[in-house]
C-alpha cells in the first residue's frame, strides 16, 4: 500500500514525516495557500516574490514560516528558477540570497544541495515538481524545481550526480517527489511527449496517454520517478506524494487552474545547527 510521504502539519506547511520524525534536526516540505497575508489572485499564503504580489505581504509570509520552523529568514536561499537544470552546491556565504529581495536570489539555478547545517533551501512551485533529496549517511541535502522542461532536461537525475559527485553512494540517495499537478489535470501536446519518449529509453511503463489527436496527460511526478529508476535508484529509494495542486484547490495554488496569475507555495529542507 502506497504511504503518502507529506502529512499536513497545520493549515500553513505540509511536511515530510518519515524524514523529519527520523531525523529531528531535519525541517523539510512545502507550504499551502492558506493562513497568509496576501490578497486577491495571491491570497493568502503566498511566497514568490516575483509574480506581483506586494512585497511586504511575502515577506510577512516568510517570516511568518520562518518563526514555525525556527529557521531565521537569514539563513534562508532562494533562487531564480528558469526551468533549466543548472544546480548549486550552496554553502554559508550564499544564506540571505533571493529572501526578502528577488533580485539577489541566486541566478539560473533550479537544484540546490548543501551538506552545511543552517541553511534553508527553498524554491518556489505552482504546479511543477518540487522533489527532495536526503543522505542520512553524509548529512547531505538537496531540493529541485522540475516542471516539463527541467523534468526533460533530466534535472531528477543531474541532481543525483551532483549527490555522487560530491561524495554520496547511489544506495544511500533517498528521494520524495512532492505535491504538484497530477496526470489528470496536466495536458500537454505533441512537442512536450516527443521529448518526453526521447528521455525514456526502455520503458515499458508510460507516464503520459492521449486524449485526442495532439493531447495527452502526462504525470509529471511518475516521469521523474522513471528517470531516476532508470539511472539506478531502487523503486523503495523514491516516494511520491499522491497531493496534487490543481485538485486541491483549496490548499494549494495551481498555475493551470488559476489562468496564470496566482501565489507560489515554497519547498523547504534545512539541517538545524
Amino acid at each position: 500500500m502506497h504511504k503518502e510521504p507529506f502529512s499536513k502539519s497545520n493549515e500553513n506547511i505540509y511536511i515530510i514525516d518519515e524524514w523529519t520524525s527520523s531525523l529531528h534536526n531535519l525541517v523539510a516540505g512545502i507550504t499551502t495557500k492558506n493562513e497568509g497575508n496576501s490578497l486577491g489572485a495571491y491570497s493568502s499564503q503566498n511566497m514568490g516574490l516575483h509574480v506581483g504580489d506586494q512585497i511586504e505581504h511575502v515577506i510577512k509570509n516568510r517570516t511568518k514560516l520562518s518563526n514555525i520552523l525556527d529557521f531565521p529568514l537569514e539563513h534562508w536561499v532562494g533562487a531564480e528558477q528558469t526551468h533549466g537544470n543548472n544546480i548549486k552546491v550552496v554553502s554559508e556565504v550564499d544564506k540571505g540570497n533571493g529572501v526578502t529581495n528577488y533580485k539577489e536570489s541566486i541566478k539560473d539555478t533550479d537544484g540546490f544541495i548543501t551538506s552545511e547545517s543552517g541553511i534553508l533551501l527553498t524554491m518556489c512551485y505552482a504546479d511543477c515538481v518540487p522533489i527532495y533529496y536526503l543522505d542520512r549517511s553524509s548529512k547531505k541535502i538537496g531540493v529541485a524545481h522540475a516542471g516539463w522542461k527541467g523534468t526533460v532536461s533530466e534535472i531528477a537525475v543531474k541532481m543525483v550526480q551532483m549527490f555522487e559527485h560530491t561524495g554520496s553512494l547511489l544506495k544511500d540517495i533517498e528521494v520524495v517527489i512532492g505535491p504538484s499537478i497530477c496526470g489528470q489535470c496536466y495536458v500537454v501536446d505533441d512537442r512536450v511527449v516527443d521529448k518526453v519518449k526521447k528521455i525514456l529509453e526502455v520503458q515499458t511503463e508510460k507516464p503520459y496517454n492521449l486524449i485526442k489527436e495532439g493531447q495527452y496527460h502526462l504525470d509529471l511526478k511518475q516521469l521523474n520517478q522513471l528517470v531516476l529508476r532508470q539511472y539506478g535508484l531502487a523503486t523503495q529509494q523514491i516516494k511520491i506524494s499522491e497531493l496534487c495542486s490543481s485538485c486541491e484547490e483549496k490548499v494549494f495554488f495551481s498555475h493551470r487552474r488559476d489562468k496564470g496569475t496566482t501565489g507560489r507555495m515554497l519547498s523547504f529542507i534545512g539541517l538545524k545547527e
